[in-house]
């Protein structure tokens, strides 16, 4: 029995909490370096702050998804994690720029609590979100459902990324003092909270997820089966062999997202210049959320015809060529340092960061068992957390052994990481 076909403002509806999920996610990316420089960390220390993200989401994920596919109430199945998660970020996002108030003392461990927490509570918002697609659309539909969704998270990383320039336009101070963050920033993280709050609670008011039985019947299972429960080391053994090669993948994409994060804003600082000036240091930190806040542009762009494309062409080789832009893109930034010339490699970067949102879970979703959907989704997510975890822990002694503390060359180090991963994707066998 086919689930019923929703309408375009239903599936909107289905990720719209997403958009604030990701203004949040897109203020940590752009902002968590600075935020730890001025409260005292060392560059070469900068990548173990990195590792709370993605060891947060790899604990987290596959628990939420779990529980969250044996969970029946009558606000949902997914929703009441999703509502809950996001309570808590918006609270993280309060408090993260008052972290020298908190603990005057030390004031890095406690932003370094605040980002663990933040992490947390991201995770358990936006892992749902994935399952719900899935259990609320038919196969005809997911690949527009995951496009929309994708569409909205490069919208949200857009206004994330571009929210501190904007109140420096509204006349809000981006001085950088140090032992406080810059009450642009501040004030970015306040808003940004609230957003996040409020489009969840669309979310969570305008869907109403199927009942136990009814989500049994769409999806051609007994309601005993729906609800039977396997041990994780169970699931484990009988995850998908998509998965694993979709994994190899993900390892050097996400690593060179990862790299990017992370030493973005110190591989162009004294090098990136505007008018033969180079910026100064507040100048580099609100610019560095301009690029940031550029890729997701032409990803919103890019995501509106991928799945056309795909239709005709494969998955595969769509998939292939968005990490090449990305690759070229990486390169692109090593040789420009204009200020406005670093905007085009963000093109590159874009195209690739639409392919990594939308591709994998749309060849995954099809060989998933729609009552095992939220825990394999949650599994799914450790070939994005391990390449940042290992890339976390390696990463300063990268840059300060190998590459003799210039962080221009973790750029290039990512490029060939996305290289690598557009070849590694001709190795994945679809369904």
């Amino acid at each position: 029995m086919k689930k019923p076909r929703l309408s375009f403002w239903q599936i909107w509806n289905l990720s719209f909490g997403f958009l604030g999920v990701q203004i949040g996610y897109s203020l940590q990316n752009s902002n968590t370096s600075t935020i730890f420089e001025s409260l005292g960390a060392d560059l070469s220390h900068l990548s173990y702050f990195w590792l709370a993200a993605p060891i947060a989401g790899l604990v987290i994920q596959p628990i939420v998804g779990l529980f969250s596919d044996g969970t029946w109430t009558r606000f949902g199945r997914r929703v009441p994690f999703i509502l809950g998660g996001a309570v808590i970020s918006a609270l993280a996002l309060a408090l993260m720029p008052n972290a020298p108030l908190l603990l005057a003392f030390a004031p890095l461990a406690m932003g370094a609590f605040i980002l663990l927490f933040m992490d947390l509570s991201f995770n358990v918002t936006m892992q749902p979100f994935r399952a719900l697609v899935a259990d609320m659309l038919d196969d005809s539909q997911k690949t527009k459902g995951y496009v929309v969704q994708t569409f909205l998270i490069n919208l949200g990383a857009v206004v994330g990324a571009v929210l501190p320039l904007v109140l420096t336009r509204c006349g809000v101070s981006d001085e950088v003092v140090p032992g406080q963050v810059a009450q642009h920033i501040a004030w970015s993280y306040y808003i940004g909270g609230a957003i996040l709050l409020a489009t969840v609670l669309v979310t969570a008011f305008r869907t109403k997820e199927y009942p136990p039985e009814e989500f049994a019947r769409y999806n051609d299972e007994s309601l005993g089966q729906v609800q039977e429960k396997l041990s994780f080391m169970e699931l484990m053994r009988n995850v998908p062999k998509v998965m694993l090669q979709l994994g190899v993948v993900q390892f050097f994409s996400w690593a060179a997202l990862f790299l990017m994060w992370t030493y973005l804003k110190p591989a162009i600082t004294g090098v990136v210049a505007s008018g033969g000036e180079l910026l100064s240091e507040g100048e580099v930190q609100t610019w560095v959320g301009v690029l940031n806040g550029t890729y997701p542009v032409p990803a919103c762009i890019a995501s509106l015809f991928i799945a056309g494309i795909a239709a005709r062409w494969g998955n595969k080789p769509v998939y292939a060529l968005c990490l090449l832009c990305g690759a070229l893109g990486f390169g692109g930034i090593c040789f420009l340092s204009d200020k406005y010339a670093l905007m085009i490699p963000m093109i590159g970067i874009g195209v690739a960061w639409a392919g990594i949102l939308a591709m994998p879970y749309a060849i995954l979703s099809r060989a998933v068992e729609a009552r095992r959907m939220g825990v394999y989704m949650g599994i799914f997510n450790f070939t994005i957390t391990v390449p940042q975890i290992v890339v976390g822990l390696t990463g300063g002694l990268i840059v300060q052994y190998l590459f003799g503390n210039r962080p221009l060359f973790m750029i290039a180090l990512a490029g060939c990481f996305m290289l690598l991963a557009a070849v590694s994707v001709f190795f994945v066998k679809e369904k």
